[in-house]
């Protein structure tokens, strides 16, 4: 038992089995060579790893957005119409909507020029406006906070 000590390699202790010093034996610094060097070699391995799989997912993004634009290129209407479309879809949650008719959606851009007119007056700037000319209803909703506004009804003055 005198001769045998537990290998405990992190306290810096001297190491000895059956007498022999592990610490100055020629094998034991091949041993650590050899542990170096399969360390160095994961390390190369997972380097590889994470540089291949940085390049599949910049490629997979890059793929992804291409076609988005390729598509927004070939019918640029698609997605105006898909945008309105989910826009109908959040207001509907919040009020009914007349049915049987497209509405027009206009988005606010310059709040200054629509303050002298009351249903603009609580209007600002990236707040839609959805026109249902035959229902002659108004309605101003705000995306952000997912709320209507106001609420208004349409007079459209009649072509002679």
């Amino acid at each position: 038992m005198a001769l045998r000590k537990t290998l405990k390699g992190a306290t810096g202790e001297v190491h000895t089995i059956l007498g022999v010093d592990l610490a100055s034996h020629p094998l034991s610094t091949r041993i650590r060579g050899a542990i170096k060097s399969m360390r160095n070699e994961r390390r190369k391995w997972a380097s590889a790893f994470l540089i291949v799989l940085t390049v599949v997912v910049a490629g997979g993004t890059a793929f992804y957005f291409y076609s988005q634009y390729s598509s927004l290129k070939k019918n640029p209407q698609e997605f105006a119409q898909r945008e309105v479309k989910g826009l109908i879809e959040r207001v509907s949650e919040l009020i009914v909507l007349p049915e049987g008719e497209e509405p027009t959606v206009a988005t606010v851009s310059d709040v200054e020029k629509l303050k002298d007119q009351p249903f603009f007056v609580r209007a600002k700037q990236g707040y839609k406006v959805i026109i249902y000319t035959q229902a002659k209803k108004a309605i101003l909703y705000d995306p952000a906070a997912h709320k209507i506004v106001e609420v208004a009804p349409l007079n459209i003055p009649a072509n002679p």
